[in-house]
């Protein structure tokens, strides 16, 4: 079970074809669903929150992005920065809104699963950018 809203990076296997890294899926228990989305640069997935599952967000950047996230419903949104070239894991707890801005100019993938099926009903519109 996701607690706290962690962040870790991850230790990717790169060689002269680029970089190779693994989610780390003990964290959910057991994945139900997987999807896989890129980023634009001035663009941003989320600003919303889950009430039924937990999500791990594998985001593979290079340049600028941001990490924005509350603890739930009237708590002040915080953020995080992030440059460079790398690869982490954000894990994110159960009715905490989260999203990710690209803040760069190159495109950034994000690979995210969750412990449940895919539901659109459980995808809540909660703002956490500026």
């Amino acid at each position: 079970m996701i607690e706290e809203l962690t962040v870790t990076p991850l230790a990717g296997h790169p060689d002269d074809r680029g970089l190779s890294f693994s989610l780390p899926l003990e964290l959910l228990g057991a994945a139900r669903d997987t999807h896989v989305a890129t980023i634009r640069p001035g663009h941003v997935r989320g600003n919303h929150f889950h009430a039924h599952k937990y999500e791990l967000i594998g985001v593979l950047y290079r340049g600028a992005w941001s990490l924005h996230w509350d603890t739930g419903p009237g708590t002040p949104a915080r953020h995080r920065t992030f440059t460079g070239d790398g690869a982490v894991v954000v894990a994110v707890p159960k009715n905490w809104a989260h999203a990710v801005r690209n803040d760069g100019e190159s495109e950034i993938l994000i690979i995210v699963a969750s412990d449940q099926p895919y539901d659109p009903t459980d995808s809540v519109a909660r703002g956490v950018t500026d």
